[in-house]
């Protein structure tokens, strides 16, 4: 491991020429998107695929790259929007300090990248059922404790008139900024997940989940790495939740209830836990659902809350026939069709 490492950080400034080239051209699409997609489309669609594919990408980076699934990742996006809520300026001003945003939204991100990092040392020290059990009771904990407690959280009511700061003169939360406000945080987020993923912290963070014992006689700390994990992915999760909260202009406990918890759960893996595009493919595709599915369903008569069958049946299926998610399905049909014979159809050897 230790040779690895030292390989591939030789020529740590190449990591942007191993980026699939699907994924520049469909940046590139998505830099023109305005250019032929109406409001709706710019801020319901893309912006909430944007902001959920991040809250997704953070528990694709601790399970994916560290081997630990996390359902505290929507809490800590939670916590960055209610953060932003109280020390920035909101309707409920007997609770909102009003600061000012460049010392609002740094301190919002800090304290929920603190949280996550404290729910990490915890569970970090535990593996499988019992990290996941550990962080979904953390995140039970937080909705309950912002729905009782009216001092800090307002309770239930929450936080309304919660939008970002007019700056430059440009209103963002107008479809066409917000969506370049979210595409470019979504981006930065994606860019700097495949870049630690190739630094020799997302190596040894690898190294970790495939063989801790053996990266601690390497003398790797072990725990060091999976808590900082943590942080990182946090972090990311908060910028999220930031955009979260601005999109809908408030927020309430309902935003970390534990539907949303699981919700961010299932978009990881329909999207596939292995690449960081899996996470915005499974939010394009919730986001899809959740957005026009309940008009489908009424149609036929049937109740809008039936959408989260249609999500649970999804999900159902793809654990079942491609755990690796909608992006190893395409692999495996790129496969199959290299084993094809061009002129019959029929598969080689």
């Amino acid at each position: 491991m230790a040779d690895i490492t030292k390989s591939r950080t030789d020529t740590p400034t190449l990591w942007v020429e191993r980026v699939h080239p699907a994924v520049w051209a469909l940046g590139l699409v998505m830099l023109f998107m305005p250019a032929f997609a109406n409001g709706f489309w710019l801020f319901q669609v893309f912006g909430w695929t944007f902001i959920l594919g991040m809250i997704a990408l953070s528990l694709m980076f601790l399970a994916g790259y560290g081997g630990m699934v996390s359902l505290i990742q929507m809490t800590v996006a939670a916590l960055g929007g209610y953060g932003v809520a109280i020390l920035g300026p909101s309707g409920v001003a007997q609770i909102s300090l009003g600061l000012p945003w460049w010392l609002y939204v740094p301190l919002a991100i800090a304290i929920a990248a603190l949280f996550a990092t404290l729910v990490g040392a915890l569970a970090v020290r535990t593996e499988g059922i019992y990290t996941i059990m550990i962080t979904l009771a953390m995140a039970s904990a937080f909705f309950y404790f912002t729905r009782q407690n009216y001092g800090i959280f307002n309770g239930y009511s929450g936080f309304n008139l919660v939008v970002p700061p007019q700056l430059f003169g440009v209103d963002w939360r107008q479809p066409v900024p917000f969506y370049y406000l979210t595409l470019g945080c979504a981006a930065l987020a994606y860019a700097a997940v495949v870049y630690v993923a190739r630094s020799p912290f997302g190596l040894a963070l690898q190294g970790t989940r495939d063989n801790p014992r053996r990266m601690a006689a390497l003398g790797f700390n072990v725990t060091a790495h999976r808590i900082a994990a943590y942080t990182f992915a946090g972090a990311i999760a908060a910028v999220g939740g930031i955009l979260l909260v601005w999109q809908n202009a408030q927020i309430a406990p309902g935003t970390a209830g534990l539907p949303a918890v699981f919700d961010i759960l299932v978009i990881a893996v329909v999207g596939g836990l292995r690449r960081p595009s899996g996470a915005f493919v499974g939010a394009f595709i919730y986001v899809l659902l959740r957005t026009f599915s309940p008009d489908v369903l009424t149609a036929f008569g049937l109740s809008n809350e039936r959408f989260k069958m249609l999500i649970g049946f999804g999900f159902l299926a793809m654990v079942v026939f491609s755990p690796d998610g909608v992006l190893g399905l395409w692999d495996r049909w790129r496969a199959r069709a290299g084993r094809r014979d061009p002129l019959t159809g029929k598969e080689r050897g």
